[in-house]
């Protein structure tokens, strides 16, 4: 952050540590006392949501539509039977079509401010809720203090501002091949936001065929011939967020998808 006084640079660390703690709470599929979790246990019933969880509902339903059904935050049921931890663990077919079953947005009833899930379906708002984490800290820490902070949650982030000197700050991308972790690459940003997606650290090698973390919903198995690594600067971090997970649903397609799409991107295979 560009700051002068600790005051202010304490001030910072207590808007976004507490913005990042209440989102966490809010909308993490691990807790059993939020929303998320009365949506996932309801047993076929209507839960009643407030305005922002149904924010983030339409929005999921707005990316639903525009990536074709490729993204879908009921698809976090298929964790049941992959699990990317490097091993050499393929679910069978029939378990995987199994969980795909409990798959399908189209099948969500939202009437506004309430939603209904068939019993055993789940949603799972880890693949917008870091992003929008990103973005509401940026939000806050903009309304309180005229400085350039950078919010970076684990390769996902923004800029508040121009920083005073009109320097860019420097960021790293990761070399997805390294064993550890080494930039491959630095960019320079001075304002907006930066998203990265890939699959590092979270896929299953089988057979020398190395399956990502990225799932097609429509099918239940890894997106085939994804990027190793997918990074966007646009406007946001939710929107990179959401370009960079478009690209890697694309597969094969990722650079001409994102090519076609107006925004600074780097990929790696």
């Amino acid at each position: 952050m560009e700051v002068d006084d600790r005051r202010d640079a304490r001030r910072v660390l207590s808007i976004v540590s507490s913005e990042a703690a209440r989102v966490e709470r809010k909308l993490s599929r691990y807790r059993t006392d939020n929303i998320v979790h009365a949506i996932n246990h309801a047993a076929g019933r209507r839960v009643a949501v407030d305005e922002e969880t149904a924010r983030l509902l339409e929005f999921a339903d707005r990316l639903h539509r525009l990536s074709d059904g490729a993204f879908d935050v009921t698809s976090g049921v298929l964790r049941r039977v992959w699990t990317f931890d490097g091993s050499d663990r393929v679910p069978g077919r029939d378990a995987v079509e199994a969980a795909r079953r409990l798959v399908g947005w189209s099948r969500v009833e939202r009437d506004g401010d309430g939603i209904r899930l068939d019993a055993g379906m789940e949603i799972d708002l880890g693949g917008i809720g870091k992003e929008y984490a990103v973005d509401r800290c940026a939000q806050l820490v903009a309304s309180e203090l005229p400085a350039s902070c950078l919010i970076n949650f684990g390769g996902d982030l923004t800029v508040t501002r121009p920083r005073r000197s009109a320097e860019p700050w420097r960021v790293g991308i990761e070399d997805p091949h390294a064993s550890a972790p080494v930039a491959k690459r630095t960019i320079l940003l001075a304002a907006g936001g930066l998203a990265t997606s890939g699959d590092s650290r979270r896929f299953v090698l089988r057979d020398g065929v190395r399956y990502g973390h990225i799932l097609d919903p429509r099918t239940g198995w890894p997106v085939e011939r994804a990027p190793r690594s997918v990074t966007v600067a646009a406007g946001s971090c939710t929107q990179a967020g959401m370009l960079a997970t478009f690209a890697m649903l694309q597969g094969a397609n990722a650079e001409s998808f994102l090519g076609d799409q107006g925004v600074k991107f780097w990929i790696f295979r």
